[in-house]
């Protein structure tokens, strides 16, 4: 799933500018992101929440860790985070809600994390 990718890319993204650019693409205007460790609402506290998360792991990547499974307006991932073509330091599932062509909602859930 294309909007999924684009999720995953906003993720990844360390230039603030296209990264910010991401989130408007990939966000309705009012969506929420809410996970064990956050809760926050809107393109600037998501794109703050990414470049964090960047800042906290640098050098990781996120990638999907197998296929999107979607019907009507929902979708849920697991999701990968470490070095390029090493194995995960965290492992992850997101649901998405979502409005359209964007996401209105995440609920992230985290599977495995760091000690």
């Amino acid at each position: 799933m294309q909007l999924i990718e684009k999720y995953i890319a906003a993720w990844n993204e360390t230039d603030a500018g296209a990264r910010a650019a991401l989130v408007a693409d990939v966000f309705t205007a009012d969506a929420t992101y809410t996970d064990p460790l956050a809760a926050v609402a809107g393109h600037d506290r998501i794109d703050g929440l990414l470049g964090a998360v960047q800042g906290q792991f640098p050098g990781l990547e996120f990638r999907l860790a197998g296929p999107v499974d979607a019907h009507h307006d929902v979708c849920r991932f697991t999701w990968h985070l470490g070095p390029a073509g090493g194995e995960a330091v965290v492992i992850g599932f997101d649901v998405a809600v979502l409005d359209g062509d964007r996401i209105a909602s995440v609920a992230g859930f985290l599977d495995k994390v760091p000690a």
